[in-house]
């Protein structure tokens, strides 16, 4: 497919106001009793992605998805060689994410990243790590449960962290999440259901690094970039180290100021190569393709635990994606092809 020029579609999701040519502000996924996120970047990944198809020689155009259903006939009719797929969800609701993949199947119009199956295995935590577990990848000891009752339990201990099932960009974790007895866990499970209407998942808490193992490839030909930390070791004495909301997206926050992402340069060969093996079988077994994040913890001792699959994950220059692309050699404009290319193969 190399050379070829394709009409590329970039496809991404809008809701709760008009449509816009170019909104400056996309609003936030919400569902009942969820406060928005308000801190975006202010230039959308999908303009950088628009601009890296044209440097391809690729004929990008925009389309978004405002939750009406006229929206969708029109997605029908757009004509692409390819859709850029960057939606997260469909009218604020993002467990319909998987829904958009599987309707661009039926319409058989090729797409960048995650198919429906890997959408679902990925997005409920849940479902991911007994995945984990069946395919012998380490992950927290975990429960699940909902209005008082339990699909799954481990026999696990404090300290835990509890979180929705079915969210990211860690939502509905802040420093609350990490609990130290049961009064605590009863009312931050309360929390969760209370405002997300979600199972809470509920984990034991991992000391130890964050670190992040972005993917590119099929699942036959998966390989990971470098490794990148989410240093969160400066972060005030007495507060849990975990990539709440305000450390990502809050940049007035101490927690945000005090925090960032780097190469993870100071891993010995030995341990990068564990943490790359390991993040490539989890890739796999939740059925990833194109490209994809693994979060994972590194403990004192040398661990390892998977603690989620981001499966479409941000793809903006200065986020964690493309600084491991950049590290491996590949420019910004070079991971956007390569992912083009990615897909495109599958349709042949």
């Amino acid at each position: 497919m190399t050379g070829t020029k394709l009409k590329v579609t970039v496809l991404y999701d809008l809701w709760e106001e008009a449509p816009a040519e170019e909104p400056e502000e996309v609003p936030a996924r919400k569902r009942k009793g969820q406060k928005k996120r308000t801190k975006k970047p202010v230039k959308h990944d999908r303009e950088e992605i628009f601009a890296s198809l044209e440097k391809l020689g690729h004929q990008p155009s925009y389309y978004v998805l405002d939750g009406r259903p006229q929206s969708l006939l029109g997605l029908a009719k757009c004509n692409a060689d390819l859709i850029f797929n960057l939606t997260e969800s469909y009218a604020g609701d993002d467990t319909k994410e998987m829904q958009i993949a599987a309707f661009l199947d039926l319409l058989e119009i090729p797409y960048t990243g995650a198919g429906p199956h890997a959408t679902i295995l990925a997005q409920d935590k849940s479902i991911a790590k007994k995945m984990f577990a069946f395919y012998g990848i380490q992950s927290p000891y975990f429960a699940t449960c909902y209005r008082g009752n339990i699909d799954h339990a481990h026999d696990i201990k404090f300290p835990l962290i509890v979180k929705p099932t079915s969210e990211d960009g860690s939502i509905g974790i802040d420093a609350a999440a990490v609990v130290n007895s049961v009064k605590e866990l009863m009312e931050r499970v309360h929390y969760i259901q209370t405002e997300f209407d979600s199972p809470a998942l509920i984990e034991e808490y991992i000391e130890g690094r964050e670190i992040y193992a972005a993917i590119l490839g099929s699942c036959e030909t998966a390989h990971a970039l470098p490794l990148v930390e989410l240093d969160l070791s400066k972060l005030p004495k007495g507060t849990p180290r975990i990539a709440t909301l305000d450390v990502k997206f809050e940049k007035d926050t101490e927690a945000y100021k005090l925090t960032k992402s780097a190469i993870a340069e100071d891993l010995d060969e030995e341990t990068t190569t564990k943490l790359s093996d390991i993040a490539i079988k989890a890739y796999r077994a939740v059925k990833l393709r194109d490209y994809g994040r693994i979060d994972m913890r590194l403990s004192s001792k040398g661990e390892v635990y998977v603690i989620e699959a981001n499966p479409n994950p941000w793809l903006s220059s200065g986020q964690e994606f493309a600084m491991a692309a950049k590290k491996s050699g590949l420019s910004y404009t070079q991971m956007i092809g390569e992912i083009v290319e990615l897909a495109m193969a599958r349709q042949a």
